[in-house]
C-alpha cells in the first residue's frame, strides 16, 4: 500500500516522516500505520468579516481533527498569515502525539485563520472571532474539540469564542475553550504552563545529567507567550538568561540580562512588544543572533523549521528544549545529533500548555477551581514524570530524545485505535 506523500508544506512532510519512522520502528500493521497517517476531519471555511469602514473581507479559516482515539481532539487556534490547511493539519498530528506523550485524555485538533491581526482594530477582531466559530460551531464541543489560544491569539480570543457558542447553544459552555480568563472559567497559572513546562524539562535535564542550574547561560528564540515564561522560570531557579530575541532584534548581556526587567517593559508596551528595550551593557544584535551564541542551553520558542539544515551547523549550544512546535527539520536533526547536541523535542518539552489546558477543561467539567500554587504543582509533577520516562527510555534504548518520545506516544495511540477499530 502506498503511504501518504505531501510535498506542499514542508512541516506537514516533516510531520510524516517524524510519524512514519516511529511507527516504522514499532512495527505497526500496515492499516494501522495508514489510519493515523490521515486526519480524521479537515475543515476549510470562509470566514466573513464586517470592517469598521463598512466594507466586507472575506477570510480563510480552517479547524483539523487528526485523531481522537484517546479523547477529544485538542489544540489551539492561530492568527497568521502563513496560516494554511496544511500546516493546521502538521499541528494537529503534533498535538495528537504530544496528548498522548503527556497521558493525557486527549487527541489532536489545531486550527487558524490566515490574517495579519495588527492590521485589525479590536472591534474587527472580535467579529473575525465571532463570525470563524460560528462556522466551526457543529464540529466543536467539550466532548469532541476543544480549542484553547495559538499563536497571536489569547484569552481575549478564547473568551469571544466561547461567548458566541454560548449564544448558540442558549447554554453556557465555558469547557468547549480552554486559555480563558482566569475570572471567566479560565486557571490561575494557565497563561505561563508552557512556558513553565519548557523550563521543567531544563531542570529535570540538567538533574540528570548531574549539572548545576545555577549559572547555566540560556538564550531564548522567541519572547512571547511560551519564551517569557521560560526565561522568567529559568532566571527564577537560577539561570543566566544570556539572550532573547525576537523577530526584529536580539538583546545580549554576557553577564545575564535582567528578565523582570524586560517584562516590566513589555507589560507597558504597545501589544506586549520588546520593540526599543534598552538597558546598560545589554548588546541589540541582529533577530538570528540567539540560536548561535556561546552558551548551554537553546530554546526555540519562535515559528517552526526555524533550525534547519543551512544553519543547524551553526549552533553552539549543548541542549536545545524545543518551546515551539516543529522548530527543527529532520535535516538539522540529523546535523544537530552528529554535534553531540541533544534537542528535547517539542512534544515533550512544550507540553505544559496542553497539560494546563487539560486542568482548565477538567476544572471546568466539575465546576471546581485550584489556586496558582495547586495548578503549578500538579503541573511541575506531571512533567517532570513525563521526561523522566522518556528520559530513561532513551537511555536504555540508546536513542535520541526524539524518536524515544514518538516511540512512547505513537504506541499509546496506536494501541488504543486498534482497541476501538479502524473502520465500519
Amino acid at each position: 500500500m502506498e503511504r501518504r506523500k505531501k510535498d506542499q508544506n514542508v512541516f506537514l512532510k516533516m510531520a510524516l516522516r517524524n510519524y512514519y519512522e516511529a511507527a516504522d520502528a514499532l512495527e505497526l500493521p500496515e492499516g494501522v500505520t495508514q489510519f493515523l497517517a490521515h486526519s480524521e476531519r479537515r475543515l476549510s471555511v470562509s470566514v466573513p468579516v464586517t470592517m469598521d469602514d463598512g466594507s466586507v473581507e472575506i477570510f480563510r479559516g480552517y479547524r483539523v481533527a487528526h485523531n481522537t482515539a484517546l479523547g477529544p481532539a485538542k489544540g489551539g487556534i492561530r492568527f497568521h498569515t502563513h496560516v494554511d490547511l496544511d500546516e493546521c493539519e502538521a499541528l494537529a498530528m503534533m498535538m495528537t502525539w504530544k496528548c498522548s506523550l503527556a497521558g493525557i485524555p486527549y487527541g489532536g485538533g489545531k486550527g487558524g485563520i490566515a490574517v495579519i491581526p495588527e492590521r485589525l482594530s479590536i472591534t474587527e477582531l472580535e467579529r473575525l472571532c465571532r463570525s470563524f466559530v460560528m462556522r466551526i460551531e457543529p464540529f466543536i464541543g467539550e466532548w469532541t474539540d476543544i480549542p484553547a489560544p495559538d499563536v497571536n491569539t489569547g484569552a481575549r480570543e478564547m473568551v469571544w469564542f466561547m461567548d458566541q457558542v454560548s449564544k448558540m447553544r442558549n447554554r453556557m459552555s465555558p469547557a468547549t475553550f480552554t486559555g480563558k480568563m482566569p475570572f471567566l472559567f479560565g486557571s490561575r497559572g494557565r497563561g505561563p504552563a508552557t512556558g513553565y513546562g519548557v523550563g521543567t524539562c531544563v531542570l529535570a535535564c540538567m538533574e540528570n545529567m548531574n549539572i548545576p542550574i545555577e549559572g547555566i547561560r540560556v538564550a531564548v528564540q522567541g519572547f512571547g507567550n511560551v519564551g517569557t515564561h521560560a526565561a522568567a522560570f529559568m532566571a527564577r531557579h537560577g539561570a543566566k538568561i544570556i539572550a532573547v530575541t525576537n523577530s526584529r532584534n536580539t538583546w545580549y548581556s554576557d553577564a545575564g540580562l535582567d528578565v523582570d526587567d524586560m517584562l516590566k517593559y513589555t507589560s507597558r508596551a504597545p501589544r506586549g512588544k520588546l520593540h526599543g528595550y534598552e538597558a546598560p551593557g545589554v548588546e541589540i544584535r541582529d533577530p538570528g543572533d540567539a540560536l548561535y551564541c556561546d552558551c548551554d542551553v537553546l530554546i526555540p520558542a519562535a515559528l517552526e523549521n526555524s533550525i534547519n539544515e543551512n544553519n543547524a551547523s551553526r549552533i553552539q549550544a549543548r541542549y536545545i528544549f524545543e518551546g515551539s512546535n516543529g522548530p527543527t527539520t529532520p535535516e538539522a536533526d540529523k546535523i544537530l545529533q552528529d554535534n553531540g547536541v541533544v534537542v528535547v523535542p517539542d512534544i515533550l518539552a512544550n507540553a505544559g500548555g496542553v497539560i494546563g489546558s487539560y486542568f482548565e477543561w477538567a476544572q471546568n467539567l466539575s465546576g471546581l477551581t485550584w489556586d496558582e500554587e495547586e495548578y503549578e504543582t500538579r503541573l511541575v509533577d506531571l512533567i517532570r514524570r513525563n521526561f523522566k520516562k522518556v528520559w530513561n527510555y532513551a537511555r536504555e534504548k540508546d536513542l535520541p530524545m526524539r524518536q524515544a518520545s514518538f516511540l512512547f506516544a505513537v504506541e499509546r495511540v496506536a494501541r488504543a485505535q486498534q482497541a476501538r477499530g479502524l473502520g465500519l
